[in-house]
């Protein structure tokens, strides 16, 4: 029985895109150029921050985000980053009773700005403040932690099969693939994909989904 939900960040409650292109015009790289640079970054299964480094090689992402925010130019999430379908998914979630989580590779100023953007969750961390990245089994012990469950009444939701899917199946919760964004279009085609145990391209399939799993 599923009891708690816990979601990753980019590309499945955030959409990306446009923090990509705010960095692209901060280093004066055409947007196109840069998405299509990152998109390599991507299929080569590389680290994206890798992709700062074909621009400018010795490129410090920490002294960037310090020099942008000084300038009035904040480089992390804005509310239009959102996804139409996220915002309800939590709260719906919620309604029916389900613990809702929000824990990601992500900076502690993303986790400040989600609880400051007011997001319906029941705990929002980070692997900033935890100090310990996915996939590593460690963030989903605290995954399991922070949601106060046993990690078979937990789904994990996420946009890659290596990093969401497949470690939070090694913890013994249920692996949820939300199929978009760069990394979802070139894990879509993993042979582990089929490991997933719900597969959905919208979050609004997420509440269906979760029901015909519990009905099996």
């Amino acid at each position: 029985m599923i009891r708690a939900v816990v979601f990753d960040v980019g590309e499945t409650l955030v959409a990306e895109r446009g923090s990509w292109e705010r960095w692209a015009d901060w280093l004066a790289v055409p947007r196109e150029r840069f998405m299509d640079a990152l998109a390599d970054v991507v299929r080569r299964g590389e680290h994206h921050r890798r992709v700062f480094q074909i621009f400018r090689p010795g490129f410090d992402v920490a002294v960037a985000e310090v020099e942008r925010r000084a300038a009035g130019d904040e480089p992390g999430f804005m509310r239009e980053d959102f996804y139409p379908d996220a915002l309800p998914c939590l709260r719906g979630l919620k309604r029916s009773g389900l613990r809702v989580g929000i824990a990601g590779n992500t900076s502690s100023a993303t986790e400040r700005f989600l609880v400051e953007a007011g997001v319906p969750a029941d705990f929002i961390a980070s692997s900033g403040t935890w100090g310990v990245e996915k996939p590593s089994p460690v963030f989903f012990a605290r995954v399991v932690e922070a949601a106060g469950l046993p990690a078979s009444d937990i789904a994990y939701v996420g946009d890659r099969i290596d990093n969401d899917v497949l470690p939070a199946k090694r913890t013994d919760m249920t692996g949820v693939f939300l199929r978009r964004g760069l990394w979802a279009d070139v894990h879509r085609h993993s042979p582990e994909a089929v490991e997933a145990d719900i597969t959905i391209d919208s979050l609004a399939e997420l509440p269906g989904a979760l029901t015909a799993l519990r009905a099996e």
